[in-house]
């Protein structure tokens, strides 16, 4: 044991700070290959499991290790929760028990990701330290005892977290067993109300908007008499998604980025420790909560050598849309493919828990994480603990610890996985379809509803789900992202839309994109003001139309009841189809009207219109249908006008995707249901997993799976 002097070895550092800190370990993170950090020694991929060994008896350790190394595994994420441990008492710490577990594990050829433990504080530093917790709005402090119990402004846990991270990173930076770090654990949070807080705040904003007058201007100050004559007169907004409780929409929006940044702040600042005292072959990631709403993702990515996701998908069959658009977004913060850090192994829960997987499920969602480009697989958690809160979150194996269905699925899968790794390397995702995911509107959309059932996730859903029951790969970009490649664009509810963005989508139609943009875009400007203008703006040009007027399609601001209108489409769409909550009243200038409103005072308005500018189309959707065979139609017209067929078209409840490299295409067939189904496939190619060649159809079981080598012309060739 040894006694480390926070005040020798590190101290805080602001958070005003840490973006000067973070650049050159930024530099390194963007240089590393993913695929080649995520390639195991000796080769293969990593497949493996989260352990937690300090939950168990000593002696049951090489037991389990066993019967991981039995079933193919070859790593393990451990100790991300185990800071009182390491650290019982301030300042003496010893890594003993993972050394030992270390040592254990190297007979058995299995390595370790190791978690920096500072999710959950020891119960020492909430004595000693009682500012180290959040406050709530009340202005109490939280109880400690849960997760993320903390304040991120706060200086002593800030210098605490350095030390122990610092201290881990020299101990195990030449550890041969130790391939890479988790920075905390499922950072999303919290919205601490100290007064340290608030501080930090005023100078956010002070860096951000640098004069009073500024800030004034950005948020709208006078309105309701809310200028501001100094920095410390501006107060947290006391709620960013109440109804009457915001005051400043533009201050709650800028509260949330400040909130998001204290988190992207503390995990930079941990790399950057990490960076210094692991300069070798280590690899540094973090567990990220795939449509998780309360962090900008794409900032959070940029010190990390790859993004790891956590994913529990919904154990219900034929529901697998949110897990596909999840793991796309997960590759799109990074542009590369990414870890699979946790994922269902069993019953989930923790005062209830959820059905059991079927047979063949665990396999399945595996293989639409490898699909959609996960280049390794870990289960949450090895063993269903008998302490706890998560006592019903259950494991690969039981309370009894015996390895029973659920393992030997896991190890089939593991074995497989292996055995696709020489076909996989170096594969990815490659898409002629893109969909803008942005953190400004989705937030904004929280805070100002506009109308009743607005989200911004199910606006991105609503067309992800249809093109993935197309059949075709999509990315998830940014936006100000190169559109270039894309022969599709959509960008639904796009409500932030900053005018360079605006211009560079018109640009691209012009250019011989097409873009799909539908109502409630354009609405605002960076900080949350409404825009000047009639609606769709910048965006006039290439969609072709005005937005006169529009409206909520609740009764009144205080009802919850609701009107249905109806649309009219014929030719390219055709049909009847019900409009709920919202209707854009659309003049075209220039544009072809797709489809009309029914109800008798919008003869002269759209619904839905497509216009031709240059060399592109731009497509408008001014309202909400409530029939998902609408967006099917819609997206087959995209798709036609973008040129672009997919090479299998599934059956419901059938998912498609593929990866490839220059040379070769890899084509993944999963039934997400648990029923038997056929599929039409292209004859005459090998099928990785049982070594046989197609025929025209493809029998899969109930969760069958099927991987099919093609060539990367062949899949070109759908897309020219």
């Amino acid at each position: 044991m040894h006694k480390v002097s926070g005040a020798v070895r590190t101290k805080y550092i602001g958070w005003l700070f840490l973006i000067s800190i973070s650049a050159s370990a930024c530099c390194h993170a963007e240089s590393n290959s993913s695929s080649a950090l995520l390639t195991p020694p000796g080769g293969g991929v990593y497949v493996g499991v989260d352990y937690y060994p300090e939950q168990w008896p000593e002696e049951r350790w090489e037991t389990d290790l066993k019967l991981m190394h039995d079933a193919g595994f070859n790593v393990v994420r451990l100790a991300e929760f185990s800071w009182v441990l390491y650290e019982p008492t301030d300042g003496q710490i010893d890594f003993g028990w993972l050394d030992r577990w270390l040592e254990l594990a190297k007979k058995y050829d299995i390595r370790a990701i190791l978690g920096t433990p500072t999710a959950i504080m020891p119960a020492w530093m909430a004595k000693k330290y009682p500012e180290a917790l959040a406050m709530k709005l009340d202005g109490t402090r939280i109880v400690w005892g849960g997760r993320r119990d903390n304040c991120f402004s706060d200086p002593d846990y800030h210098r605490l977290s350095d030390r122990i991270v610092r201290a881990m990173g020299e101990h195990f930076a030449n550890n041969s067993q130790v391939v890479g770090w988790q920075i905390d654990n499922e950072l999303g949070g919290t919205d601490c109300r100290c007064d340290k807080c608030k501080t930090n705040f005023q100078k956010w904003l002070e860096k951000k908007y640098g004069t009073l007058a500024e800030l004034n201007r950005a948020w709208g100050t006078r309105f309701w008499a809310q200028t501001y004559d100094s920095w410390d007169e501006i107060p947290m907004p006391a709620d960013r998604v109440g109804d009457w409780a915001i005051s400043n929409p533009s201050a709650s929006l800028d509260w949330q980025r400040f909130t998001s940044d204290l988190n992207i702040d503390f995990l930079d600042n941990q790399a950057s420790i990490l960076r210094q005292t692991c300069p070798g072959s280590q690899f540094i990631t973090h567990n990220f909560m795939g449509l998780h709403r309360g962090i900008n993702y794409y900032r959070l990515a940029k010190q990390l050598d790859f993004v790891a996701w956590d994913d529990y998908p919904k154990l219900s069959p034929g529901e697998h849309f949110d897990s596909a658009l999840g793991a796309d977004l997960m590759r799109g913060l990074k542009k590369q493919n990414f870890l699979i850090m946790e994922q269902t192994a069993g019953p989930l829960g923790w005062s209830v828990f959820s059905r059991n997987p079927q047979p063949g499920e665990l396999r399945k969602i595996c293989y639409q994480h490898l699909a959609h480009g996960a280049d390794g697989e870990l289960w949450f958690r090895w063993r269903s603990c008998t302490v706890g809160r998560e006592e019903y979150w259950h494991g690969l194996l039981g309370h009894d610890g015996i390895a029973g269905r659920r393992y030997h699925e896991a190890a089939k899968f593991a074995q497989e996985f292996q055995r696709l790794a020489p076909a996989l390397r170096g594969t990815s995702i490659q898409s002629k379809v893109a969909i803008l995911y942005d953190y400004d509107s989705l937030w904004a959309l929280e805070i100002q509803n506009g109308y009743p059932g607005a989200s911004y996730q199910d606006a991105i859903r609503r067309y992800y789900n249809a093109l993935n029951r197309a059949g075709v790969n999509v990315d998830i970009v940014k936006p100000g992202d190169d559109l270039t490649g894309y022969k599709l664009v959509l960008a639904p509810h796009l409500h932030v839309l900053a005018d360079d963005v605006a211009q560079a989508l018109v640009d691209y139609v012009r250019a011989g994109g097409v873009l799909l943009a539908d109502c409630r875009t354009g609405v605002k400007d960076e900080t949350d003001l409404a825009y000047a203008r009639t609606l769709p703006g910048l965006l006039s040009p290439a969609l072709g139309i005005e937005i006169d007027e529009y409206e909520s399609l609740r009764l009144g601001i205080s009802d919850s009841e609701e009107v249905k209108y109806s649309i009219q489409a014929n030719g390219r769409i055709d049909g009847s189809f019900p409009a709920i909550h919202y209707a854009d009243w659309i003049t075209p200038k220039g544009a072809e009207i797709v489809a009309r409103y029914g109800q008798p005072h919008f003869k002269q308005y759209a619904a839905v219109t497509r216009n031709q500018l240059g060399k592109g189309i731009g497509w408008y959707v001014g309202t909400i249908v409530d029939e998902s065979d609408f967006y099917d139609k819609l997206v087959a017209q995209l798709l036609k006008d973008a040129s672009i067929r997919a090479i299998v078209s599934p059956p419901r409840g059938v998912e498609v995707s593929t990866r490839q490299d220059s040379d070769v295409g890899l084509l993944f067939v999963i039934n997400h249901t648990d029923q038997a189904v056929t599929v039409n496939v292209p004859s005459g190619k090998p099928e990785l997993l049982t070594s046989t060649t197609t025929g025209e159809t493809l029998e899969l079981d109930g969760f069958g799976v099927a991987v099919i080598k093609l060539s990367a012309a062949e899949l070109n060739a759908n897309q020219q």
